[in-house]
């Protein structure tokens, strides 16, 4: 089941805590980059590009609740960190 990521007016919380600031998140993502390979052969990407990603779990850092993180709403007037 794909776990719904916080957006603009949403963030996750833990509902055995209370922690809203620290998760284990496990994600897979596809995605394009550019990779600039310096002459002594050492790969470096500059650019990354997310083309789908999808959330396979998230769990509280504090308590290891994995299946007790919520999405609630933001508090208003409280700014998205993205």
């Amino acid at each position: 089941m794909a776990i719904p990521a916080p957006g603009e007016t949403t963030r996750w919380r833990c509902a055995q805590c209370g922690n809203l600031t620290r998760f284990d998140v496990v994600r897979v993502s596809r995605t394009r980059e550019f990779w600039h390979q310096e002459l002594s052969g050492a790969p470096m990407v500059e650019e990354s590009q997310v083309l789908e990603g999808e959330l396979e779990s998230v769990a509280c850092r504090w308590c290891a609740g994995g299946g007790s993180v919520e999405l609630v709403d933001r508090p208003v007037g409280e700014p998205a960190d993205d």
